[in-house]
């Protein structure tokens, strides 16, 4: 195994190389996710509250899934803080229209992962802000960088504002088994994120003392998660050490891909429109096909184009 120093030093390349490091925030509003505000929409009309409000009501009534997860309470002692996919919907649009938010002016951007399972969150709000530009890959990592950032905030609506949504996702089975899920028509209860899971074995074996630190970045066939594999680094110990690996392996995930995501963002903020940028920043809980996904917010924020 290499030394710390040589891990720190190829986790800060890997940074450079996709563009990381921290950022300066307008406002921190992950409080409000938890207790909903009433005069939340006072910034829109009538008509556009009732038009959005009733995009939120569709998107769940053309759903055959279940609103809330039986085991809901493995979900959230696992997870604490976690609400139901639509009661996360329901407060971005809340929160949101307070600030000028509308479905006709508001880009969605994502960095979430490949998986179709990261979809059932992405395709809701599709629903009700329309269209999305893809920022994330393997994990939920923001691999399109700061190109495709700068290519995302392009197709802004003019005097409009863009909501990126971004992080790595996990797995509950019906059992409560945390980093397997259930998929349609699959018969094996399946491993959830796989990648990240990939990457989890890797370090594991590292740690453990059995296994070298491969260039694995380099093999282009596999990018993105030789760049999972890498960046998951500094977060051995952490791992190691946790009380239940599958539950801190999406936290720690998140926290590389939160510094990278907010780097990207305060390069790129100068060119926003009027409204700035809305970050929701958290974890994805997939569930049962036919079962509520969970949502655990960790940031809520807005940006403005100064960053």
């Amino acid at each position: 195994a290499e030394s710390d120093k040589v891990i720190k030093m190829k986790f800060s390349a890997l940074v450079a190389l996709v563009s990381c490091a921290s950022s300066a925030l307008a406002f921190h509003a992950t409080p409000a996710m938890k207790a909903r505000s009433g005069t939340a929409l006072n910034a829109l009309s009538e008509a556009e509250k009732a038009m959005i409000l009733e995009k939120v009501k569709l998107v769940f009534d053309s759903n055959t899934i279940q609103e809330y997860t039986p085991y809901v309470g493995e979900i959230e002692a696992a997870f604490p803080g976690c609400i139901s996919n639509k009661d996360i919907e329901d407060q971005i649009v809340d929160i949101l229209g307070a600030h000028g938010f509308t479905q006709d002016n508001t880009l969605l951007a994502t960095s979430l992962c490949c998986d179709e399972l990261a979809r059932r969150l992405e395709d809701d709000l599709v629903r009700i802000y329309g269209n999305n530009f893809n920022l994330g890959g393997l994990s939920g990592f923001p691999f399109a960088g700061n190109t495709g950032f700068g290519a995302m905030s392009a197709h802004i609506p003019d005097n409009g504002s863009c909501l990126i949504v971004y992080g790595p996702h996990v797995g509950i089975s019906k059992d409560g088994t945390i980093g397997k899920v259930e998929r349609v028509g699959i018969e094996l209860v399946d491993n959830c994120c796989g990648s990240a899971i990939a990457a989890s074995n890797y370090l594991k074996a590292i740690t453990d003392g059995g296994a070298p630190i491969t260039m694995n970045l380099q093999q282009f066939t596999d990018f993105q998660q030789g760049a999972v594999q890498e960046l998951i680094l500094p977060h051995g110990k952490r791992l190691k050490e946790a009380k239940d690996r599958m539950v801190e392996l999406p936290l720690a995930l998140y926290d590389s891909q939160d510094i990278l995501l907010r780097e990207i963002v305060t390069q790129g903020a100068g060119g926003g429109k009027k409204n700035g940028y809305a970050l929701l920043g958290g974890i994805q809980i997939n569930t049962a096909p036919d079962t509520s996904d969970y949502f655990l917010p960790l940031r809520f924020d807005l940006v403005n184009t100064k960053g």
